[in-house]
Protein backbone atom coordinates (compact mmCIF):
# COMPACT_ATOMS: atom_id res chain seq x y z
CA UNK A 1 0.00 0.00 0.00
CA UNK A 2 1.44 3.38 -1.04
CA UNK A 3 1.16 5.93 1.78
CA UNK A 4 1.05 9.69 1.35
CA UNK A 5 3.67 11.89 3.01
CA UNK A 6 1.12 12.97 5.60
CA UNK A 7 0.21 9.38 6.40
CA UNK A 8 3.90 8.55 6.84
CA UNK A 9 4.17 11.52 9.21
CA UNK A 10 1.17 10.33 11.20
CA UNK A 11 2.71 6.86 11.60
CA UNK A 12 5.97 8.38 12.78
CA UNK A 13 4.17 10.59 15.35
CA UNK A 14 2.21 7.62 16.69
CA UNK A 15 5.38 5.49 16.85
CA UNK A 16 7.10 8.11 18.98
CA UNK A 17 4.18 9.27 21.12
CA UNK A 18 1.55 6.55 21.17
CA UNK A 19 -0.94 6.16 22.63
CA UNK A 20 -1.90 9.56 21.29
CA UNK A 21 -5.26 11.12 20.50
CA UNK A 22 -6.32 12.34 17.09
CA UNK A 23 -6.44 15.87 18.41
CA UNK A 24 -2.81 15.71 19.55
CA UNK A 25 -1.71 14.31 16.21
CA UNK A 26 -3.54 17.13 14.45
CA UNK A 27 -1.87 19.70 16.72
CA UNK A 28 1.59 18.37 15.89
CA UNK A 29 0.83 18.67 12.17
CA UNK A 30 -0.88 22.07 12.57
CA UNK A 31 -4.04 20.66 11.02
CA UNK A 32 -7.64 20.19 12.14
CA UNK A 33 -8.95 16.86 13.44
CA UNK A 34 -11.47 16.83 10.57
CA UNK A 35 -8.67 17.14 8.01
CA UNK A 36 -6.85 14.12 9.46
CA UNK A 37 -9.93 11.93 9.89
CA UNK A 38 -9.70 10.23 6.43
CA UNK A 39 -5.96 9.51 6.87
CA UNK A 40 -6.48 8.04 10.34
CA UNK A 41 -9.34 5.88 9.04
CA UNK A 42 -7.20 4.54 6.18
CA UNK A 43 -4.23 3.76 8.45
CA UNK A 44 -6.47 2.05 10.98
CA UNK A 45 -8.35 -0.05 8.40
CA UNK A 46 -5.07 -1.00 6.72
CA UNK A 47 -3.72 -2.22 10.05
CA UNK A 48 -0.84 0.21 10.55
CA UNK A 49 -2.56 1.81 13.54
CA UNK A 50 -4.89 0.53 16.22
CA UNK A 51 -7.45 2.85 17.82
CA UNK A 52 -8.93 2.51 21.30
CA UNK A 53 -11.77 4.68 22.63
CA UNK A 54 -10.74 7.34 25.16
CA UNK A 55 -7.12 6.23 24.87
CA UNK A 56 -5.93 7.07 21.38
CA UNK A 57 -3.91 5.58 18.55
CA UNK A 58 -1.21 2.91 18.83
CA UNK A 59 1.33 1.81 16.24
CA UNK A 60 0.83 -1.92 15.52
CA UNK A 61 4.47 -2.43 14.56
CA UNK A 62 3.53 -4.20 11.34
CA UNK A 63 5.05 -3.47 7.95
CA UNK A 64 3.10 -3.29 4.72
CA UNK A 65 4.30 -6.75 3.64
CA UNK A 66 3.32 -8.26 6.99
CA UNK A 67 -0.16 -6.77 6.71
CA UNK A 68 -0.43 -8.09 3.15
CA UNK A 69 0.50 -11.58 4.30
CA UNK A 70 -1.97 -11.46 7.18
CA UNK A 71 -4.79 -10.49 4.84
CA UNK A 72 -3.93 -13.23 2.36
CA UNK A 73 -3.97 -15.82 5.14
CA UNK A 74 -7.59 -14.93 5.94
CA UNK A 75 -8.99 -15.56 2.45
CA UNK A 76 -11.43 -18.48 2.29
CA UNK A 77 -12.22 -20.77 -0.63
CA UNK A 78 -15.87 -19.69 -0.88
CA UNK A 79 -14.79 -16.10 -1.61
CA UNK A 80 -13.17 -17.15 -4.89
CA UNK A 81 -14.76 -20.44 -5.94
CA UNK A 82 -16.56 -20.68 -9.26
CA UNK A 83 -19.39 -22.83 -10.57
CA UNK A 84 -18.45 -26.50 -11.01
CA UNK A 85 -18.42 -27.96 -14.52
CA UNK A 86 -19.68 -31.52 -14.16
CA UNK A 87 -20.52 -34.54 -16.29
CA UNK A 88 -22.34 -37.74 -15.37
CA UNK A 89 -20.28 -40.91 -14.94
CA UNK A 90 -21.90 -42.62 -17.97
CA UNK A 91 -21.18 -39.74 -20.38
CA UNK A 92 -18.87 -40.70 -23.24
CA UNK A 93 -15.29 -39.54 -23.48
CA UNK A 94 -16.22 -37.76 -26.71
CA UNK A 95 -18.96 -35.75 -24.98
CA UNK A 96 -16.63 -34.96 -22.09
CA UNK A 97 -14.04 -33.57 -24.53
CA UNK A 98 -16.74 -31.42 -26.13
CA UNK A 99 -17.84 -30.14 -22.69
CA UNK A 100 -14.28 -29.28 -21.68
CA UNK A 101 -13.77 -27.40 -24.97
CA UNK A 102 -17.08 -25.51 -24.85
CA UNK A 103 -16.73 -24.57 -21.17
CA UNK A 104 -13.04 -23.68 -21.62
CA UNK A 105 -11.91 -25.46 -18.45
CA UNK A 106 -9.02 -27.77 -17.63
CA UNK A 107 -10.87 -30.08 -15.24
CA UNK A 108 -14.28 -31.76 -15.22
CA UNK A 109 -15.87 -33.25 -12.13
CA UNK A 110 -17.72 -36.52 -12.58
CA UNK A 111 -20.89 -36.94 -10.53
CA UNK A 112 -23.76 -39.32 -9.97
CA UNK A 113 -27.20 -38.65 -8.48
CA UNK A 114 -27.50 -35.71 -6.05
CA UNK A 115 -24.30 -34.18 -7.51
CA UNK A 116 -22.15 -36.64 -5.55
CA UNK A 117 -18.50 -36.63 -6.57
CA UNK A 118 -17.24 -39.90 -8.02
CA UNK A 119 -14.32 -38.80 -10.17
CA UNK A 120 -12.26 -36.11 -11.84
CA UNK A 121 -11.24 -35.75 -15.49
CA UNK A 122 -8.19 -33.75 -16.48
CA UNK A 123 -6.97 -32.74 -19.93
CA UNK A 124 -4.33 -35.47 -19.63
CA UNK A 125 -6.97 -38.12 -18.92
CA UNK A 126 -8.95 -37.19 -22.02
CA UNK A 127 -5.86 -36.85 -24.20
CA UNK A 128 -4.62 -40.26 -23.10
CA UNK A 129 -7.98 -41.82 -23.95
CA UNK A 130 -7.93 -40.16 -27.37
CA UNK A 131 -4.69 -41.78 -28.48
CA UNK A 132 -5.22 -44.74 -30.80
CA UNK A 133 -8.17 -45.90 -32.87
CA UNK A 134 -10.73 -46.16 -30.09
CA UNK A 135 -14.33 -45.10 -30.59
CA UNK A 136 -14.58 -42.29 -28.05
CA UNK A 137 -18.36 -42.21 -28.26
CA UNK A 138 -18.53 -45.72 -26.83
CA UNK A 139 -16.17 -45.25 -23.85
CA UNK A 140 -17.84 -43.92 -20.66
CA UNK A 141 -15.78 -41.50 -18.60
CA UNK A 142 -15.92 -43.67 -15.49
CA UNK A 143 -13.46 -45.99 -17.28
CA UNK A 144 -10.72 -43.34 -17.45
CA UNK A 145 -11.47 -40.90 -14.62
CA UNK A 146 -9.45 -40.50 -11.42
CA UNK A 147 -11.34 -41.92 -8.45
CA UNK A 148 -11.26 -41.54 -4.69
CA UNK A 149 -9.04 -41.67 -2.67
CA UNK A 150 -6.83 -40.13 -5.35
CA UNK A 151 -8.92 -36.96 -5.72
CA UNK A 152 -7.78 -33.78 -3.98
CA UNK A 153 -10.71 -31.77 -2.63
CA UNK A 154 -11.43 -28.67 -0.59
CA UNK A 155 -14.38 -27.22 1.32
CA UNK A 156 -15.80 -23.72 1.18
CA UNK A 157 -14.43 -22.65 4.58
CA UNK A 158 -10.90 -23.92 3.90
CA UNK A 159 -8.16 -21.31 3.68
CA UNK A 160 -7.37 -20.27 0.13
CA UNK A 161 -3.64 -20.75 0.80
CA UNK A 162 -4.20 -24.37 1.86
CA UNK A 163 -6.14 -25.05 -1.33
CA UNK A 164 -3.42 -23.37 -3.40
CA UNK A 165 -0.84 -25.61 -1.75
CA UNK A 166 -2.80 -28.68 -2.89
CA UNK A 167 -2.85 -27.39 -6.48
CA UNK A 168 0.93 -26.97 -6.36
CA UNK A 169 1.71 -30.27 -4.66
CA UNK A 170 -0.55 -32.34 -6.92
CA UNK A 171 0.33 -30.33 -10.06
CA UNK A 172 -3.34 -30.05 -11.03
CA UNK A 173 -5.47 -27.29 -12.55
CA UNK A 174 -8.45 -27.34 -10.22
CA UNK A 175 -10.08 -28.68 -7.07
CA UNK A 176 -13.71 -29.61 -6.50
CA UNK A 177 -15.29 -27.67 -3.65
CA UNK A 178 -17.41 -30.19 -1.77
CA UNK A 179 -19.66 -30.54 1.23
CA UNK A 180 -20.56 -33.80 3.04
CA UNK A 181 -24.29 -34.55 2.81
CA UNK A 182 -24.66 -37.98 4.41
CA UNK A 183 -24.56 -39.80 1.08
CA UNK A 184 -21.06 -38.72 0.13
CA UNK A 185 -19.42 -35.53 -1.07
CA UNK A 186 -21.64 -33.11 -2.97
CA UNK A 187 -19.89 -30.87 -5.51
CA UNK A 188 -20.79 -27.22 -4.84
CA UNK A 189 -18.00 -25.34 -6.64
CA UNK A 190 -14.56 -25.39 -8.18
CA UNK A 191 -11.30 -23.68 -7.32
CA UNK A 192 -8.66 -23.24 -10.00
CA UNK A 193 -5.27 -21.66 -10.57
CA UNK A 194 -7.18 -18.78 -12.15
CA UNK A 195 -9.10 -18.34 -8.87
CA UNK A 196 -5.83 -18.00 -6.99
CA UNK A 197 -4.50 -15.51 -9.53
CA UNK A 198 -7.68 -13.45 -9.20
CA UNK A 199 -7.25 -13.30 -5.42
CA UNK A 200 -3.65 -12.11 -5.75
CA UNK A 201 -4.57 -9.44 -8.31
CA UNK A 202 -7.40 -8.11 -6.13
CA UNK A 203 -5.13 -8.05 -3.10
CA UNK A 204 -2.46 -6.12 -5.00
CA UNK A 205 -5.03 -3.61 -6.26
CA UNK A 206 -6.42 -3.11 -2.76
CA UNK A 207 -2.94 -2.32 -1.49
CA UNK A 208 -2.57 0.49 -4.01
CA UNK A 209 -5.95 2.15 -3.58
Amino acid sequence: MDLSNRQEQIIQIVKENGPITGENIADQLSLTRATLRPDLAILTMAGFLDARPRVGYFFTGKTGSELLTEKLKKFKVHEYQGLPIVVEEDVSVYDAICTMFLEDVGTLFVTKEQSLLVGVLSRKDLLRASIGNQDLTSIPVHIIMTRMPNISICEKDDLLLDAAQKLIEKQIDGLPVVKPNGQGLEVVGRLTKTSITKALVELARDQHL
